[in-house]
């Protein structure tokens, strides 16, 4: 069965930088729009970056200029390759498969099916 682990998450201070990973297995990366999304506490999960099969993406304004996600499809690998991390984006980091895409306008929606089971960020001085 489809199975996304994701990893790379750890403790960081503001300023410094991590790079997550997700793996998918059980079928093929490459045929779906992966995102990111996290968990923050005292907050809702919230849409972090989605990239489609051909490389358009789309960013969260909170993480727009910081945080650049990209993929390889013959890794079945997707990054989120995130910069000048702030205390607010301590959370739990998920990636996720797009069950529907909308992309027109250069507007890029994803809307997910399934996702794995995450990985920790905590970003403290």
């Amino acid at each position: 069965q489809f199975e996304l682990v994701e990893s790379g998450g750890g403790l960081v201070q503001p300023g410094e930088s991590l790079r997550l990973s997700c793996k998918a297995s059980g079928g093929s990366l490459g045929s779906y729009a992966i995102g990111w999304l996290r968990q923050t506490p005292g907050k809702e999960r919230e849409g972090i970056s989605c990239i489609t099969d051909d490389g358009t993406t789309n960013y969260a304004g909170a993480v727009k200029g910081r945080f650049t996600v990209s993929r390889d499809n013959g890794k079945n690998m997707v990054y989120l390759q995130m910069n000048n991390l702030k205390p607010e984006d301590t959370g739990v980091y998920y990636c996720a498969r797009a069950g529907f895409v909308s992309n027109f306008g250069s507007t890029l929606r994803c809307e997910y099916d399934q996702w794995g089971q995450g990985t920790q960020v905590t970003v403290s001085s």
